[in-house]
């Protein structure tokens, strides 16, 4: 199915656009009161993750507000270590927790290996089910986390500040965490070709919490598995280049490795300028990114002023894709919304 706007692919593979393609990072989320409604309806987070009607429904609810060049599949990071048979649940107000957690040798030796088709056919189901509702309008996002940041997740059981017992696993028994990093690896990249065969047209994989690494153990325990995991993706169906984002938060001071990953593009976070960002990996790959979510609380004018000026960083150079440097937070308004959205489209087709 050929695209009816296909700019957000060919910005990513650094090819002449008529204006910057921009999507948000959380897009369908809290912000949105027929999110809100629809949520309301599935009962809880997972159960609207699980219903494939309510998941397509909430993917499509932003782009019928907004003129975003590109859909993200409405899904959670969290879904592979949950069918390893770690018991993903969501307490209200405190984000995911486990029922199990992963601290031994034994713990992991004991994690599931899955089978993306079987043990995570809702996610697929949704890939397939919103690929066909878009009907070729742009192109779907499919995503994952990093081994590294589902990794975090599952060792401390939930949330952290501090990272104690995922930090302590990778410096005291270092054999044990590569074992992790290795099976989610694996699992990473079954799972999201098989997003790319159901119909994912980009993907994208969430490096969340590898800024909390330093320079030595971030190349170690982040980065050289999600270069595994590029390694193994299909990159190309129907004829098509299928492009991959990697974005790691807080990743700013290793742009040049990240470049060497094999990616095609970099999703950057509001901490680094996006023209020194740009001289730094010397047009290797695209770039992401990447206001800061909090402006969005700014008024209209301010909104604007900030997204000429991240345009005017980056110049007029191919492979830049306008996004936040983080995801939109829920108690933004839809109305700056629209004025982020219009504003890269209108100051970057002058």
């Amino acid at each position: 199915m050929a695209l009816k706007n296909d700019r957000f692919i060919r910005a990513l593979l650094k090819q002449p656009v008529d204006c910057t393609p921009v999507w948000m990072m959380r897009q369908a989320g809290r912000y949105l009161p027929e999110y809100r409604e629809t949520r309301a309806k599935a009962g809880d987070f997972l159960s609207l993750c699980k219903n494939t009607d309510l998941a397509t429904e909430v993917t499509l609810q932003p782009l019928r507000r907004y003129d975003f060049d590109a859909a993200i599949l409405f899904s959670d990071i969290l879904t592979i270590p949950d069918v390893m048979g770690l018991g993903l649940y969501f307490s209200e107000g405190e984000g995911p927790k486990f029922k199990k957690v992963v601290r031994c040798e034994k713990d992991v030796a004991d994690l599931h290996a899955i089978k993306t088709e079987t043990d995570l056919d809702y996610v697929v189901n949704a890939v397939r089910s919103i690929h066909s509702a878009l009907g070729g309008s742009v192109p779907l996002i499919g995503f994952s986390g990093s081994p590294w940041t589902l990794a975090t997740y599952m060792v401390e059981g939930q949330s952290t500040k501090d990272f104690r017992h995922v930090k302590t696993m990778a410096y005291n028994t270092p054999e044990i965490m590569h074992a992790l990093l290795d099976k989610l690896a694996t699992a990473v990249t079954e799972y999201l070709n098989a997003q790319i065969v159901a119909g994912a047209e980009v993907v994208q994989i969430f490096d969340t919490w590898g800024g909390v690494l330093s320079t030595a153990a971030y190349q170690e325990f982040s980065l050289n598995y999600m270069k595994k995991i590029v390694q193994g993706l299909t990159r190309e169906r129907d004829g098509q280049k299928i492009p991959v984002i990697l974005f790691t938060k807080n990743g700013g001071l290793w742009l040049e490795n990240i470049a060497d990953s094999g990616a095609d593009a970099l999703g950057l976070d509001w901490t680094i300028d996006i023209g020194i960002a740009r001289e730094r990996v010397g047009g290797k790959v695209a770039l992401q990114g990447n206001m800061d979510p909090a402006m969005l609380f700014a008024n209209a004018k301010r909104i604007q002023s900030e997204v000429k000026s991240i345009l005017g960083s980056f110049g007029d150079h191919p492979g830049h894709v306008f996004n936040l440097g983080h995801g939109i937070t829920p108690n933004v308004s839809p109305d700056a919304v629209k004025t982020f959205v219009d504003s890269v489209h209108e100051l970057s087709r002058r």
